[in-house]
């Protein structure tokens, strides 16, 4: 789920910073969820996948498709 978090981040273009601020939480707390010494709490997933316009199930590695569930 870490890695996932951060190649979606990166795919966009966009810092940690901008998905802290999105996410209205510090900077360093993003970068541990994507270090993977934070657990990331799940209205943080909904909220990633709802952003990234993904399922919850891609961002936690249960299928490798990007695309949401209708």
């Amino acid at each position: 789920m870490f890695v996932r978090i951060r190649n979606l981040r990166e795919d966009n273009d966009l810092t940690q910073r901008e998905i802290a601020e999105y996410l209205f939480c510090d900077q360093s707390l993003y970068s541990k969820y994507e270090r993977g010494q934070r657990d990331v709490p799940v209205e943080i997933i909904i909220k990633l996948a709802r952003f990234y316009k993904t399922s919850t199930d891609y961002i936690l590695g249960l299928t490798d498709c990007q695309t949401p569930y209708n």
